[in-house]
């Protein structure tokens, strides 16, 4: 299990969006602060969730948006690399995989909802609530900085 700290749950998803063995619901997430996505899925009732990253390369697995599973929905496969794991503890059953496991993620039902519990390492997406200007171009002039006449008149 990853380590948890006092952080608050966040929401993933209703638990009515994840049907037995079907598809996974896709989040956002930071991991040592940059951008990778999450997966939760529910199998043999269960909700298990994880970072969506091959052990074999770090690159996404799911062959659509949100379908992990091989055609007899018994493992969660690598599309890229084949490397196959186990849905409910993610570990390597097959494949270039090797000994490794999925980065597991804590999740949990209550109420009806789906949510996931951040730790050090994997964060919510933090959304910067100010607007950022664009970097000028090189010989590109900005409305903030006038440009002044040749002859010094004020512009």
């Amino acid at each position: 299990m990853p380590e948890t700290t006092a952080a608050l749950p966040e929401p993933v998803c209703s638990s009515g969006d994840l049907q037995e063995r079907g598809p996974a619901w896709v989040w956002d997430v930071t991991q040592y602060g940059q951008p990778v996505r999450a997966f939760a899925m529910r199998f043999d009732g269960v909700v298990v969730a994880y970072l969506n990253r091959c052990v074999h390369v770090p690159t996404e697995m799911d062959w659509q948006p949100g379908q992990f599973l091989d055609m007899d929905k018994r493992w969660i496969l690598c599309s890229i690399h084949g490397a196959a794991y186990e849905p409910a503890d993610g570990r390597c059953v097959g494949g270039p995989c090797g000994r490794g496991r999925l980065t597991p993620i804590t999740v949990e039902e209550s109420d009806g909802q789906v949510y996931w519990y951040p730790t050090r390492d994997i964060q919510p997406v933090s959304f910067d609530p100010s607007p950022v200007a664009p970097e000028p171009t090189p010989g590109s002039s900005t409305p903030s900085t006038p440009a002044t006449p040749a002859d010094g008149s004020p512009p």
